[in-house]
């Protein structure tokens, strides 16, 4: 619970208004999106990559897929892989499908795509697979442009 009480914090300290919605475990998108009641395009996933240049999160609409070629591109970057487990748990010390799309908690650069900012609202696991926090992307977007290592980049399939 210790990633959530950040995330509702960091929430109340810019006063944005958001839910909080308690659900079975759900660790995979559509899981979360049907545990939820929303449709799977307000999800935000969380993707932590490795480049050249380290690790970072990657956070993209639910119904959207990376393209690696295009981050390997943005990233400037000749690879680029997906965490595997162990470095999941040793960089945020939570279970695949549970990271928020804050990477700043887990000192990570993190690329947001814009695509994301379409919906008017977005939806996440924070923390864990039981919970799951929904606000207003345009807050999300206020909150990270304030943050560093935060930036906006073209990184997924159409």
């Amino acid at each position: 619970m210790e990633i959530f009480n950040q995330i509702t914090e960091l929430l109340k300290e810019h006063n944005i208004h958001y839910n909080h919605i308690e659900h079975q475990a759900t660790p995979t998108s559509e899981e979360s999106a049907k545990a939820r009641g929303e449709s799977i395009k307000i999800g935000a996933k969380a993707l932590l990559l490795k480049s050249k240049h380290g690790f970072l999160i990657a956070i993209i609409p639910a119904d959207k897929k990376l393209d690696t070629k295009l981050t390997k591109k943005v990233l400037k970057s000749k690879s680029l892989r997906f965490a595997n487990e162990e470095e999941l748990k040793q960089l945020t010390s939570l279970q695949k499908g549970a990271v928020p799309p804050f990477g700043h908690f887990f000192n990570l650069p993190t690329v947001i795509d814009p695509l994301l900012f379409q919906e008017e609202f977005m939806a996440f696991n924070a923390g864990s697979l039981t919970n799951s926090i929904k606000m207003k992307t345009k807050d999300y977007l206020i909150i990270t442009n304030k943050l560093p290592n935060y930036s906006q980049e073209i990184i997924t399939k159409e």
